[in-house]
């Protein structure tokens, strides 16, 4: 198994965006998955409000990244999605 990284794409137009208004939402995922293909399904199941805008955004790259992520590279946080109201 791999692990993935799965992030909203950003800039996307207002009318275009899944994550607007940006509450109730998911905005990052770190998927254990055989394949990107498998971790986007994994992603889109347990998303908010976000799948319900009829866009699926967790399964295709329009609307966000799949990265594969390897043990190498630098120490740091892999993924913090901290959202205030």
């Amino acid at each position: 198994m791999k692990l993935w990284l799965l992030r909203p794409i950003k800039d996307l137009s207002e009318d275009d965006d899944p994550w607007d208004p940006w509450f109730d939402k998911s905005f990052g995922f770190v998927v254990r998955a055989k394949d990107q293909t498998r971790a986007r399904t994994l992603a889109s199941a347990a998303g908010g409000d976000e799948v319900r805008s009829n866009k699926y955004p967790w399964l295709y790259s329009k609307y966000s990244t799949c990265e594969e992520l390897r043990i190498e590279g630098p120490e740091g946080i892999i993924l913090r999605d901290y959202r205030a109201a």
